[in-house]
């Protein structure tokens, strides 16, 4: 079940999902209230739409697009489901976005909408763009070029930003490569 290059096991999934769910089951107290719609402006709403594993299950969907109801331990043990089944979906983090502005919370909704971004570009292209980001590691230019690919290639705007803002820090402070 695991991907080739991937040294997951199906127990350390197991082990995951269990944690998820248990966490999931504490936080809520297993609500069986019904889920509300969003408010007339297509915003969702702390107050009626938190958390929205219990409230909204039908916009927390993952990056293939399963439900919740879809992702299951005894599916994810028996392998019939992959990696990518269990990823979280772009939409999901905006409708969070959605919350934790609501919530006055901006700063985690930037958060939010930054990782959405990141659920569109290919894993492998992440990890070299997180190693690029260390310090000493890329020279400006290899930086700005990553900026103008996120934009370009990925319509990673936010993510681009961060990056251009991280040149800015890095030259202040001497942490660009030579």
């Amino acid at each position: 079940m695991a991907q080739q290059g991937n040294d997951i096991s199906p127990e350390m999934i197991a082990v995951a999902v269990k944690r998820v769910l248990a966490t999931l089951n504490e936080s809520t107290g297993k609500s069986t209230g019904t889920a509300t719609p969003a408010n007339g402006a297509g915003k969702l709403d702390a107050k009626k739409d938190y958390p929205l594993a219990i409230k909204r299950p039908d916009l927390v969907k993952s990056a293939t697009g399963l439900g919740l109801d879809a992702i299951t331990l005894d599916k994810i043990v028996e392998g019939k489901l992959s990696f990518d089944d269990i990823k979280i979906h772009a939409d999901t983090l905006e409708y969070q976005a959605q919350i934790a502005i609501s919530a006055g919370r901006p700063q985690i909704a930037k958060n939010l909408r930054r990782a959405a971004e990141l659920t569109r570009i290919p894993d492998a292209r992440v990890l070299e763009i997180y190693n690029a980001l260390r310090p000493y590691r890329s020279t400006r230019q290899e930086l700005l070029d990553i900026a103008t690919e996120l934009e370009s290639k990925y319509q990673a705007h936010i993510c681009a930003n961060f990056v251009r803002e991280a040149v800015q820090v890095y030259e202040k402070r001497g942490r660009i490569k030579k």
